[in-house]
């Protein structure tokens, strides 16, 4: 989606989707000076990739989206995705982060990376079996203890974080690498 619409469509739902989670939006904590700072700031990053995505129903009502962007030459972060809660447990988050994945292999990512409340598991689950793997814990003012998720799109990086993990004993290419 182009972002006017995604933007639209997602300040008119995101307070539907996250009414409940304990979070705060960062801006409502700053002054206008220091959102101005941020906004500055954010101004001397250029133009990174972005994937702005709805999911609409069979009545072309919006629903879902997820929203991505470029944070590093190898590195996409999953900002913030949502489905209504009328929509939820149909397979539309799923999908969702399947055209994630598929349009950051697609641009070259190395990785996908998200960061969830820990006791977000309509989010976690689905992207564990997506083949996300945790890769750390946070604890955040604006939204209390988060989940790091990572994604790699390299199937030997996947394998070495398994084995970092503890998952699995290291096979032929990870003992390679680590040698």
């Amino acid at each position: 989606m182009e972002r006017d619409e995604f933007n639209r469509h997602f300040q008119e739902h995101v307070h539907a989707a996250f009414w409940e989670d304990g979070s705060y939006s960062l801006s409502d904590a700053l002054s206008a000076r220091e959102l101005e700072q941020m906004t500055a700031l954010q101004d001397r990053l250029g133009q990174p990739f972005e994937l702005r995505l709805g999911a609409f129903d069979a009545d072309n009502r919006f629903i879902g989206w997820s929203w991505a962007r470029q944070e590093t030459k190898q590195t996409l972060y999953m900002i913030n995705s949502a489905v209504l809660p009328e929509f939820q447990r149909k397979g539309v988050y799923s999908a969702l982060v399947s055209a994630v994945i598929a349009e950051a292999e697609a641009q070259g990512f190395q990785m996908i990376y998200s960061r969830h409340c820990a006791t977000n598991n309509a989010v976690i689950i689905p992207k564990l079996k997506a083949g996300f793997v945790i890769s750390k814990f946070e604890l955040s003012d604006t939204h209390g203890v988060l989940v790091h998720l990572h994604y790699y799109t390299n199937e030997t990086r996947r394998q070495v974080m398994d084995y970092r993990a503890g998952q699995i004993a290291p096979n032929e290419a990870v003992a390679k690498l680590l040698r």
